[in-house]
């Protein structure tokens, strides 16, 4: 069975993120700070050996960003690889895909949140990790207002 509407919004308010860092990361905190913004509670994690953890979590090096989060409820884990919108995480989240493992902004696109600078914005794509490796565009993000 699915979740009525007011069920997936209770359990969204409790959204909670486990982000793991490299030390001295200011766009990390940023995106933190994005996050907090819009009702998702993060816990932020200084790691010395951050590859190891995206190993760990099934995030190829070429999917990879700067933070990797982690989500974890009802005995289900999921992954957010870089600078993923809000609005992206709770969506996901609200419905997740049978085979996801999460998602993920590879680098860090200029006007992302967390790596605003000025009015630029480089449009990219969310990608959609599957549990067998694979990925999937999941939305595509065109300028500042689908971030919202």
């Amino acid at each position: 069975m699915g979740r009525s509407p007011n069920e997936t919004s209770d359990s969204l308010k409790e959204l909670h993120l486990v982000i793991y860092k490299n030390q001295g990361c200011s766009c990390c905190d940023k995106w933190a700070l994005h996050l907090d913004k819009q009702d998702i509670e993060t816990d932020m994690k200084i790691s010395p050996n951050l590859n190891a953890i995206k190993k760990e979590l099934g995030i190829d090096p070429r999917l990879s960003s700067c933070h990797t989060a982690v989500y974890e409820a009802e005995g289900r884990k999921f992954v957010f690889e870089g600078h993923i919108p809000a609005k992206y995480i709770k969506q996901f989240l609200a419905n997740p895909p049978k085979e996801a493992i999460g998602l993920t902004v590879p680098a860090m696109p200029v006007g992302s949140p967390g790596m605003e600078y000025q009015d630029k914005f480089m449009p990219y794509k969310i990608f959609q990790i599957n549990n067998d490796g694979q990925i999937a565009i999941y939305a595509e993000i065109k300028g500042f207002d689908d971030q919202h």
